[in-house]
């Protein structure tokens, strides 16, 4: 029974928990549609200067204390982590039943990585710049592989989130228009503007204040 556990455990830890059920019990798991999720996308300016100044051990060491405290605060906000892309970190809410708020889960969660952050940097030597994109529409999510499963997201939601993310500036937190609608009742923004992103064109985009 304690193996049993130690194994539920890791797998609720890699996959959901409704994912992991399924594959539990029937050996395989069917692609869903969600109409209505939030992308969180982060990644760190200058990473790539910053990986030619410190050793593989440190940079190792940084990131997984950075992305151990971000695995805290996505599941204290109600969003579930996806994956981490080198330097980037990609979680997302609303794709349990009957998370209506799922905008505002992954803005909250996002505040508090950067305060983290702040927080981190007046006692670390090594500072983290870190931008935050989020985005709110569609998306399917399956488990891809035989052997070493991996659940992921697919659809334009995705891209788009990694728009925003790559169109904001450090320390702020960039929001599309379709996520605006969602939180501006809930959440102070300041309108940036239609603003050009790569591969999308003019996007309607808001900083979270």
């Amino acid at each position: 029974m304690a193996e049993q556990k130690k194994s539920d455990d890791l797998l609720h830890n890699i996959l959901p928990v409704n994912v992991a059920k399924d594959l539990k019990e029937t050996g395989r798991t069917i692609p869903q549609r969600h109409k209505n999720v939030t992308i969180l996308f982060t990644d760190f300016k200058g990473f790539t200067e910053l990986v030619a100044s410190i050793s593989e051990i440190t940079l190792v060491n940084e990131l997984n204390d950075i992305f151990g405290r971000f695995d805290e605060i996505v599941e204290e906000a109600g969003v579930e982590k996806i994956e981490t892309i080198g330097d980037a970190y990609v979680a997302a809410s609303g794709l349990g039943d009957g998370v209506a708020e799922h905008a505002i889960n992954c803005i909250k969660a996002a505040q508090q990585m950067l305060y983290y952050l702040e927080e981190r940097n007046r006692k670390h030597e090594i500072k983290w710049r870190m931008r935050v994109g989020i985005h709110s529409g569609p998306i399917v999510a399956g488990v891809v592989g035989k052997k070493k499963f991996r659940y992921d997201l697919f659809g334009d939601t995705i891209n788009t989130a990694s728009r925003m993310e790559s169109s904001g500036e450090p320390g702020k937190i960039n929001i599309s228009g379709p996520t605006y609608q969602l939180v501006k009742n809930d959440i102070d923004c300041e309108y940036r503007g239609e603003i050009h992103a790569k591969g999308k064109g003019e996007m309607e985009m808001y900083f979270v204040k």
